[in-house]
């Protein structure tokens, strides 16, 4: 299809009027907490919760290396346990923010302090990470490893702090969370065979335990857990590792495999743009002939997430790498340009061709919540169902987009090495060099 026709074709995002009414709305977000509160009190035997179902952990990183660490489970909400899991499966259920939100206030964070690689701050006499499997860090570990949501009793100290806090441009936000005292395991949880491989070989380095679990079907976000858990490495190197640390290192590990996969194979042959448009984000993502290049191009809206002033421009942040990669980590767009690059590289993958990209987001004030980099991993990838438009030239592709940017396209060729042709050409001279 001709880019002007698949422009014209792209439909309105039918769901902006309603995240627009959920943030007006969101004082909906109370109710669910006082909700929560109620079955907490329901729940709760003396001290006890009890019939807890936990399907997945957190481990932050405040005041690191002793660090909080929890099991997250719904309270009130057992049996549908993994769908509280941040997965791609709240993209393909059409998760608006306030589902999101939602899901984040009814789970209960039960958490404690240790250090990252001593399950015990008490004394460094206990054992590492990579022997503990008794205690609370053993039970996290448990939850992170297995292939179910995992039945516990956790013993409280204190009643939940209710209240939601706001997530990153990597994590989701978190709901409730109170200080446990311990916890235990009411099963023995059922562990996929390729994890317990990873966890018996102790002299397997962690990213290339990261690319065996991919392609044995593992999802990132279950790597991330795992390695979270400080389960995945070398055993005198196995440590906690905060979440957001974790989900960002895993997709980085992962594209750097798919990355591999594909630097021999051969180019598309035409200009293919791609469009996606979820939770007050579009996506365009642009693929040229040529070998690897990518660039993530991010343009904020004024009164967005993250560009709160409603008076001030569209705030602009870009990073590129070429060929061989980056080895210096990405400030400017942090995890979102691995959650994308990502899911570029797992299209080309699939479809045994290398190519020039790039991907550029539109974040708009309907963004009015960060739920977390995960929306930008589903959209880039989902952006790849149905069809594309196709342009003569990787410039005129651009300047087909630019028309429906919230910047000019002098500005975008600004920012954007691709846009403005440089790093192609940067490219061309050295490999003529």
């Amino acid at each position: 299809m001709r880019l002007d026709d698949y422009i014209e074709e792209l439909e309105p995002d039918e769901e902006a009027e309603r995240r627009r009414l959920a943030k007006e709305k969101s004082y909906a977000i109370t109710d669910h907490l006082e909700e929560f509160e109620r079955r907490f009190d329901d729940a709760l035997s003396g001290d006890t919760l009890v019939g807890s179902t936990a399907p997945s952990i957190f481990v932050g990183r405040s005041n690191y290396p002793d660090i909080p660490i929890g099991v997250l489970s719904p309270v009130g909400d057992e049996d549908d346990a993994e769908e509280y899991v941040t997965d791609g499966n709240w993209y393909q259920q059409g998760y608006a923010i306030d589902d999101v939100l939602q899901r984040r206030t009814g789970l209960l964070n039960s958490n404690k302090r240790a250090n990252v690689d001593s399950p015990s701050i008490a004394s460094r006499l206990t054992p590492s990470v990579h022997d503990t499997w008794d205690g609370f860090v053993g039970v996290q570990r448990e939850v992170a490893i297995a292939g179910n949501p995992v039945d516990l009793e956790i013993g409280l100290d204190d009643t939940p702090d209710l209240g939601l806090d706001a997530g990153t441009d990597v994590a989701t936000p978190r709901g409730p969370r109170a200080n446990a005292r311990n916890a235990e395991l009411r099963e023995n949880p059922y562990v996929p065979k390729p994890v317990k491989k990873t966890l018996e070989d102790d002299d397997w380095q962690a990213q290339g335990a990261m690319t065996y679990l991919y392609r044995r079907g593992f999802d990132v976000y279950e790597i991330n857990s795992i390695l979270s858990a400080g389960a995945l490495g070398e055993a005198k190197q196995r440590r906690l590792v905060p979440t957001r640390w974790s989900i960002t290192a895993v997709d980085d590990t992962v594209s750097q495999f798919l990355r591999g996969r594909i630097r021999t194979e051969q180019s598309i042959d035409e200009v293919q743009v791609w469009a996606n448009e979820y939770m007050g984000n579009r996506y365009w993502v642009v693929l040229a002939p040529g070998t690897w290049e990518f660039e993530l191009v991010e343009m904020k809206a004024p009164g967005s997430i993250w560009n709160p002033n409603s008076d001030g421009d569209i705030w602009l942040q870009s990073a590129s790498e070429g060929y061989e990669g980056r080895t210096s980590y990405v400030e400017e767009t942090a995890g979102a340009y691995y959650a994308a690059r990502l899911g570029v590289l797992e299209y080309l993958e699939s479809i045994g061709r290398q190519a020039k990209c790039l991907v550029l987001r539109e974040v708009s004030d309907d963004y009015w919540a960060p739920v977390g980099v995960w929306q930008v991993r589903e959209s880039v990838r989902n952006a790849f169902d149905g069809q594309y438009g196709e342009a003569e030239t990787f410039h005129e592709a651009i300047g087909e987009i630019a028309t429906q940017l919230p910047v000019s396209h002098a500005r975008l060729q600004r920012k954007s090495e691709l846009a403005a042709g440089l790093q192609t050409n940067l490219n061309a001279f050295s490999q003529g060099d």
